[in-house]
């Protein structure tokens, strides 16, 4: 064994940026390029945008100006502005910052005096201008390197805070913002400051009535059983309703901090609805069939309040202040109280709870049966040797690296060739793989029965322990991963479908991707270019010139391990499944899963003439079967 040295020379002290670069997840959690919710590049955005909303909060400021253009963000507000003497402190010293006065930011979201240091350290440019009573201070920093700092000058500019930055490549590789996850989190900051005007690239975002309007936005309102419940109080709001679908979905906050991971006030909240309905009926319902299909809400302010990461997105325990109640009794006291009058005051939906209640038991005891039966067969099958070969880091581990956490995957592949090429090249800590056998069921229309009858579909929820909730899912990332050919396509859209039509919460939470592999391998003897698309093809082989040799990839099996190690690994291209706002989901799936329809057969032939318009004369091609693996490709684009 090599005998490794330990001392003095081997202690190293960091100063504030040095650790931030080398260490970026304690401070963003993972990276990413863009095309997850939860990648680091909104992180950073994010850490900006609190600040702009504490000076809201605080009385100061009534619109946050936010424009991306190629990657440079410019995010101006107008509060009180940095005061002109501390603007390179507040952004380059660690734990420096006015909240740690609770009697300036009381009940901040931002309390570490870390947010604005991180972005400046991972950010290859970034510059602040602070505008205060007539005058004006600008700092320059590159990596957190100060540049420049300018002198007071005077300016007609009104009070506020700007700040530009450019994510540093070098850290975030290929990164791209995506303006549906932005303008999503702008809507929440909008949500939760009814009045507080968002400008993003020229379009307004406002809220006048709260939480009533996210729910209003995120569902179809002839899927709801009755109108949304909204009751709000000092440093707590409500919204609620039941539909159809299947399992939970709630958006939950804390200082207006979108609390993704939920935490003490978000289980406060199902209990609370829990108890509630049973007292209010004096029914001792089971909690399942309370909870089924419930879409809610929840934001609350606290003192000081405590977060498991500095990412912020799940809450611990803590008090509402000083002798104050913990969280969770505020929240059952308030629900219990407020939820209980209105349902005295309005009958008519009381008994649709009633109702949907009644349903929601009548189907958990249809499939109860089947349902111990498939969980014994799950056993038998011994899942996690032989449908998934696990990785040793998940989701919902109470403990570990935050970053690895959120980097936990899993690869839905079909068929042992790919399978066993990805399981080869993954990285076994964050990344595991789920192999199908065969094509799935189309499960369009069916009830949840079917998931418990169907082998395939039974194991795959139980390998992401999904079954209850998003709670105990165990992967961040739910990948999938199917050949780049019509049978590849087929078994995408099937999967797409087992998870609208079941388990909705896991796309409009952002856990479901589509990996995207190389269409061609294009090299001659020095180099190698992977091409994800037939321009990349064209513009490959005008840089080898001559004559290279292509490769077509079309099954994941051809593409040999080491080659994989390339594609599933920080280069990785994923596509996320993202549910548009207003979005029905059963018409949807009645598109593009129901019985054939003349509308869709229209839409298949007119995008297969225009695909096949534009492939160049000189290209030879088989019209079988390039004709059919673009009229599915169409029918999977909207």
């Amino acid at each position: 064994m090599t005998q490794v040295t330990y001392n003095e020379d081997n202690i190293r002290s960091l100063d504030w940026k040095e650790h931030i670069r080398l260490r970026p997840g304690m401070y963003i959690g993972k990276l990413g390029d863009g095309s997850s919710v939860d990648d680091g590049i909104y992180i950073l955005l994010k850490e900006v945008i609190d600040n702009s909303i504490d000076e809201y909060v605080m009385g100061h400021g009534k619109k946050i100006e936010l424009v991306i253009n190629e990657g440079t963000v410019v995010i101006r507000d107008y509060g009180r502005g940095i005061p002109l003497g501390k603007v390179v402190d507040v952004v380059s010293k660690i734990n420096t910052g006015g909240k740690y006065d609770s009697k300036a930011f009381k009940k901040s979201v931002g309390l570490n005096g870390v947010g604005l240091k991180a972005v400046n350290a991972l950010s290859s440019k970034f510059t602040v201008r602070a505008f205060r009573e007539g005058k004006t201070v600008t700092a320059e920093f590159n990596q957190g390197n100060l540049i420049s700092e300018s002198k007071q000058v005077k300016t007609t500019e009104p009070n506020g805070t700007l700040i530009t930055f450019y994510a540093d490549q070098t850290i975030f590789k290929h990164f791209k913002y995506r303006s549906e996850y932005i303008e999503n989190q702008l809507w929440n900051y909008a949500y939760l400051n009814a009045g507080l005007k968002l400008d993003f690239n020229g379009k307004i975002l406002y809220s006048k009535n709260g939480l009533l309007d996210l729910l209003t936005r995120k569902t179809d309102e002839a899927s709801l059983r009755y109108p949304i419940i909204h009751l709000k109080d000092e440093d707590i709001e409500i919204a609620l309703s039941h539909g159809n679908q299947y399992g939970e979905e709630y958006y939950s906050f804390v200082n207006g901090q979108n609390t993704t991971q939920g935490g003490t006030h978000l289980a406060a909240f199902r209990e609370a609805i829990v108890k509630t309905v049973r007292d209010h009926f004096n029914k001792n319902f089971n909690t399942k069939d309370v909870q089924q299909s419930v879409i809610g809400a929840i934001s609350v302010r606290v003192e000081e309040p405590v977060f498991e990461s500095q990412t912020k997105t799940k809450l611990g325990s803590i008090n509402m202040g000083p002798d104050s109640p913990t969280v969770r009794t505020f929240i059952m006291d308030f629900v219990k109280t407020h939820l209980d009058n209105f349902l005295h005051k309005n009958k008519e939906v009381a008994d649709a709870i009633l109702s949907r209640i009644q349903q929601s038991e009548r189907e958990r005891k249809e499939i109860a049966g089947i349902k111990d039966l498939a969980n014994k067969r799950a056993k038998k099958a011994n899942i996690h040797n032989k449908k998934l070969r696990d990785c040793r880091i998940h989701f919902n581990d109470k403990r570990g690296d935050e970053e690895k956490k959120l980097a936990s995957s899993v690869f839905i592949t079909e068929g042992d060739s790919a399978s066993g090429s990805i399981t080869k090249a993954r990285n076994v800590q964050t990344q595991a793989v789920f192999s199908l056998r065969g094509k799935p069921l189309n499960s369009f229309g069916q009830t949840k029965k079917v998931v418990y009858e169907n082998e395939e579909l039974n194991l795959l929820q139980h390998a992401l322990n999904i079954e209850d909730g998003l709670e105990g899912l165990r992967f961040n990332q739910v990948i999938i991963a199917t050949d780049a050919d019509v049978d590849g396509m087929h078994i995408r859209l099937l999967l797409l479908t087992f998870f609208l039509q079941f388990f909705p919460d896991l796309v409009k939470n952002n856990h479901l991707f589509i990996l995207e592999t190389p269409l061609f391998r294009v090299r001659d003897k020095k180099q190698t270019f992977y091409c994800y698309s037939e321009t990349e093809k064209q513009e490959a082989i005008e840089k080898l010139r001559g004559k290279p040799e292509i490769t077509r990839f079309k099954g994941l099996g051809e593409i040999s391990p080491d080659e994989f190690g390339g594609f599933i690994g920080e280069d990785i291209h994923l596509e996320p499944v993202i549910l548009k706002e207003g979005t029905k989901i059963d018409e949807i799936l009645a598109y593009y899963m129901g019985k054939n329809s003349r509308e869709r057969q229209e839409f298949i032939i007119n995008n297969l003439k225009i695909e096949l318009d534009a492939i160049t004369e000189a290209e030879t091609i088989d019209i079988d079967d390039d004709a059919k693996e673009v009229a599915q490709t169409a029918t999977l684009s909207e």
